[in-house]
């Protein structure tokens, strides 16, 4: 019995890792691409521009003084690293979206966000709502992307790049590559 479970088991796995592997989705893994970018702005503008964080060596220079500078604490690494952190998790909160003028899909943000006004909902007859696989799969698309771009991420958001949407999910990746909507904001 207990060979049959492992049998089946790496079976299962041997079909997810394969399929894993296969083409990616493209509206998925680019519009998974186009959100951690817009969740990362948002977090980025709740932060007060004031706070300032210490960064630099460690080193003492001649005089007895250590030499560092302060950044903005919303832009330092530090910051978004730990925004990273918790990005994906935000991706249930994103459903596929189908215009209905030019049947374009891409996964939209439905929910508001918790200081947006009442105003901000979206027409829900647009989006489809496929359960928990599909947030599933925008969160893992999302984990899978952070995880092959972090430190891009992280250098783009740091030194305040425009067109961050663009620079990262045309240029430094190819999620977004040859798709007609890419400077779209979700």
């Amino acid at each position: 019995m207990a060979s049959w479970i492992i049998q089946m088991t790496v079976m299962v796995l041997s079909v997810f890792i394969s399929s894993g592997q296969g083409k990616r989705d493209k509206v998925l893994y680019c519009s998974a691409c186009k959100a951690i970018v817009d969740e990362l702005n948002y977090s980025i503008s709740q932060v007060d521009p004031k706070k300032t964080i210490n960064v630099g060596g460690f080193r003492l220079n001649p005089d007895g003084t250590m030499k560092d500078k302060k950044v903005p604490l919303a832009r330092s690494e530090t910051h978004l690293s730990e925004l990273l952190e918790g990005v994906c998790n935000s991706m249930s909160d994103y459903a596929l979206h189908v215009d209905p003028d030019t049947q374009h899909k891409q996964y939209m943000r439905f929910a508001p966000r918790s200081s947006g006004a009442t105003g901000d909902f979206p027409d829900f007859k647009n989006f489809q709502f496929d359960g928990p696989e599909a947030s599933n799969s925008m969160k893992f698309a999302c984990e899978a992307v952070v995880e092959e771009l972090e430190d891009d991420i992280i250098s783009l958001f740091s030194q305040d790049v425009e067109h961050v949407h663009e620079e990262l999910c045309n240029r430094v990746s190819d999620y977004c590559e040859g798709s007609s909507h890419t400077n779209e904001e979700l």
